[in-house]
């Protein structure tokens, strides 16, 4: 038997803030760049009743830990549930157990975050989001560690969600943050527009971002979901979270493809890549730059170890036995 730390999502719920998410994902991804292993997501689509089985991993061998993520989304709860398991990267044995629920914006926006300072200008000084749930308050919460904005404009379709997202940012941000009435005037003159949405068509339009802009869009890790318009693909440097997933589930990607507007070649990097300084990203001021996040076990190992490295010196969660195979298997 090894003893495995089992969190909640209550138990890591204020272990770390988003710029902490920020340097431990930033980490991983120059791992991955430098040729430690990860693969894009496995989705298993159930028909009756409608739902998802989704998987992904990597090992960052420099923090000592693999693993990835699992969850579940529709079947009879229509909700989604996030299991985290996470082993040492040396002996393999199970460090920890996480439920990955209050992490997966941070996670997943420090990966967002990630990318902004790799691909925007650096003098980017209006950001857009296209969204006002969960997720786009993670894209926000992290990108905003990262550079010193002064605008921010969101627009979802609701009023009442994007003005609560506006007045919520703008007590917890320096910058004048206000809610818009279309994506159009969200993106117009935007440095970094992120789009964090369940569209299935393009959220914003190709003439409205300007040359030099930053997108960064992560609703589109399903064949049938693009959030940008083919154009906007074809005319980007486009680098996703991982090069596999652009042919496999990158839906904007896949929809340019199909339009004739590019080919497989027109992956520039991944972000790994460009974090570890083998690609050099964004070459001009003038350059529009993708970055398509669609979710992997980078983000998620390397965030889980540090909410386990810190539960452990906050004393959090609670023990619980795994059997190894040679005990399971043998029944000695």
């Amino acid at each position: 038997m090894t003893d495995t730390l089992f969190l909640t999502s209550d138990d890591v719920d204020d272990l770390a803030d988003p710029a902490d998410y920020v340097t431990a994902v930033r980490d991983g991804y120059r791992q991955v760049g430098e040729g430690a292993p990860a693969e894009p997501r496995t989705l298993l689509a159930n028909r009756d009743p409608a739902g998802m089985l989704t998987t992904y991993a990597a090992i960052l061998p420099e923090t000592g830990a693999m693993g990835g993520y699992t969850y579940s989304a529709g079947f009879g709860a229509r909700d989604a549930w996030f299991v985290t398991p996470l082993f040492d990267a040396e002996s393999g044995e199970p460090l920890a157990l996480l439920d990955g629920a209050s992490m997966n914006p941070f996670k997943t926006g420090a990966a967002g975050a990630v990318a902004v300072d790799a691909l925007a200008r650096d003098d980017a000084t209006e950001i857009a989001v296209i969204g006002s749930g969960a997720q786009a308050r993670g894209q926000l919460a992290t990108t905003a560690t990262i550079r010193a904005f002064d605008a921010v404009r969101v627009f979802s379709p609701t009023a009442e969600n994007r003005e609560a997202f506006a007045a919520d940012f703008d007590e917890r941000l320096d910058a004048s943050v206000s809610a818009v009435d279309s994506a159009a005037e969200a993106v117009a003159g935007a440095d970094v527009i992120v789009t964090a949405t369940t569209a299935s068509e393009p959220v914003i339009d190709d003439a409205d971002v300007a040359p030099g802009a930053h997108v960064t869009a992560m609703g589109q890790y399903d064949p049938e979901k693009n959030e940008l318009p083919p154009e906007l693909v074809a005319r980007a440097t486009y680098v996703p979270d991982i090069r596999e997933r652009a042919t496999q589930d990158a839906g904007s990607f896949l929809a340019a493809r199909s339009a004739g507007l590019i080919d497989d070649d027109h992956v520039a990097a991944d972000l790994g890549e460009v974090i570890a300084d083998r690609h050099p990203g964004r070459t001009s001021d003038e350059e529009v730059t993708v970055f398509d996040s669609g979710g992997t076990g980078i983000e998620t190992v390397a965030a889980a170890h540090m909410l386990y490295e810190r539960a452990n010196e906050a004393s959090r969660g609670k023990q619980i036995d795994f059997a190894p195979a040679s005990e399971a298997l043998t029944g000695e």
